[in-house]
């Protein structure tokens, strides 16, 4: 009537749903991060759970595996705490104290002798940690308040958990009822193979992180402790957990390992140097391949381009959900291109 194409205004009302859905998005990020990172706890504990699950009494509820999977876990990150976590901070007080102290005191004495071209490439990287030392100490405190403001308030810490055991107990009846949203047919079926895939995915993919970055923490404390690498578990507990940043993480521990064995006068940081290259390649050509199927397989270029991108979006949760976000993805659009490759299939034999 008023010359208005309904198909155009179809395709604009839905670009507009698309718009406001983003931002709406975008306006509750830290919720949405929250809830996702419940999520993948829960399926850090489903393995347990589902252990746990066939060996108790039979139950309508998996609630009593949920509960005992709660008190193993407990007991083992209080255990850590206890065995390791006074350590790992007696250590890094003493690097704190040591920069601030060397900070103060200024550059050493220059080598004597005829230095070589390693010792004065290694001589003037530790002379500039050591002359830049008082901005690492005002770096620090800073630093520690950019992570509690990414985290924010400790009561996600306590929320977290109980989101996840929501998840455990009742992610098999909500993705009923979702599911049963939808009439039967071959768009359900494409939907609920697409849920079943991200499953897999995403339990493949924190057993993964979980798995890689217990390896870190034991190589890099057995290695860092036997060549006496100062604060050998402290640098091994860092770079364990930046393991969970895709890319971006293990470089950082990298970096952090031999700016911090550097000012702390070793000598040998070649070796270390080797051994990082050593193990990220056993890591990323033997054991990742064994932990993840070939669905999480993507080409480095485009891990890259997730990781700077999410990173930009969103600072560290948007790099860390970067990679699985990408392997969803490219679920989507192979489940997509399979169900149109059939129903041509199916159009062509009629």
């Amino acid at each position: 009537m008023l010359g208005i194409d309904r198909q155009a205004a179809r395709y604009t009302w839905t670009a507009a749903a698309i718009l406001l859905l983003l931002a709406a998005v975008y306006l509750i990020r830290t919720t949405l991060f929250v809830f996702i990172v419940a999520l993948l706890f829960a399926y850090l504990l489903t393995p347990l759970v589902n252990f746990l699950d066939r060996f108790l009494p039979a139950s309508r509820t998996r609630t009593p595996a949920l509960i005992v999977a709660y008190l193993i876990v407990i007991g083992a990150v209080v255990f850590a705490g206890v065995a390791l976590g006074s350590r790992i901070v007696d250590q890094a007080q003493s690097l704190i104290e040591k920069l601030d102290v060397t900070g103060k005191a200024g550059a050493p004495a220059p080598i004597v002798g005829e230095p070589t071209v390693v010792d004065r490439v290694l001589g003037g990287i530790q002379s500039q940690i050591r002359q830049h030392s008082a901005d690492i100490v005002a770096f620090l405190p800073k630093a520690g308040l950019k992570a509690l403001s990414i985290a924010g308030d400790l009561i996600w810490v306590v929320i977290v958990p109980i989101l996840s055991f929501f998840f455990l107990k009742d992610g098999r009846v909500m993705r009923e009822k979702i599911l049963g949203l939808m009439d039967e047919g071959p768009r359900r079926d494409l939907v609920e193979d697409v849920v079943k895939d991200m499953n897999v995915l995403l339990a493949q993919y924190m057993r993964a992180l979980l798995v890689l970055s217990l390896f870190t923490l034991v190589f890099f404390s057995f290695y860092l402790s036997v060549t006496r690498v100062p604060y050998a578990l402290l640098l091994a507990a860092i770079a364990a957990i930046l393991e969970f940043i895709p890319m971006i993480g293990p470089f950082t521990a990298a970096v952090i390992i031999l700016l911090v064995a550097g000012f702390s006068g070793y000598e040998h940081l070649l070796f270390i140097l080797i051994f990082l290259g050593v193990y990220r390649l056993f890591q990323d050509y033997v054991l990742s391949p064994r932990l993840l199927s070939e669905g999480m397989e993507l080409h480095p270029l485009l891990v890259m381009f997730g990781v700077f991108a999410g990173g930009e979006l969103g600072g560290i949760p948007g790099s860390f959900l970067s990679v699985p976000i990408l392997a969803m993805a490219r679920i989507l659009y192979l489940r997509l291109e399979k169900a149109h490759k059939a129903a041509e299939l199916s159009r062509m034999s009629e």
